[in-house]
């Protein structure tokens, strides 16, 4: 476990300095939108993960990457939202903004580790393009829970699918880490 924990926090200590660094370019401007938005924008860069993981042909020259660590910060600003409402401004100095964040990546990292321990780390021997289709999955599941305006009868609360997907992006960057 304690290489996980080195990998996890490896990983998210790229995704925190992008995330710091877009900070400084844009401010909060990200506290305007809406849950809704925000999972579109979660769909988005996993359903180009997968098109990159089936199609040979790329006419953008990035990889899966840079759209995993899209996922992890996107789900982050989730949480926060979650949490603090839909502002009609930006309305967080950056150093509140990075605390929070730190603080929603302390409790996902904490979830993490509960299901390991748990599941015995079974991640590891899953494939990027099923954490992949697992993001996906849990992605078409909080727009259902959107649609029912976030009211469930037996499941998980959009949250706790926020976290999993962090987890799954974090996961598959690690084995991505690995390839190179």
């Amino acid at each position: 476990m304690n290489q996980t924990l080195r990998e996890y926090d490896n990983v998210t200590k790229i995704c925190q300095d992008l995330f710091e660094r877009k900070m400084k370019d844009y401010g909060c401007a990200w506290r305007i939108l809406r849950l809704s938005s925000l999972t579109d924008q979660i769909f988005i860069k996993a359903q180009r993960i997968r098109s990159l993981q089936q199609n040979s042909v790329r006419k953008i020259d990035e990889d899966e990457v840079g759209e995993f660590v899209g996922i992890v910060n996107y789900c982050l600003m989730a949480l926060i939202q979650i949490d603090l409402g839909v502002a009609e401004q930006p309305d967080l100095s950056p150093e509140k903004a990075m605390a929070l964040y730190k603080l929603k990546v302390s409790k996902t990292r904490q979830l993490m580790q509960d299901k390991n321990h748990d599941y015995g780390e079974a991640w590891r021997d899953m494939r990027v393009s099923s954490l992949t289709d697992l993001i996906l999955q849990k992605l078409l599941r909080v727009k259902q829970i959107e649609d029912n305006q976030g009211k469930t009868l037996v499941s998980e609360g959009i949250d706790a699918n926020y976290q999993d997907m962090i987890n799954y992006a974090i996961f598959a960057l690690i084995h991505l880490n690995q390839r190179t």
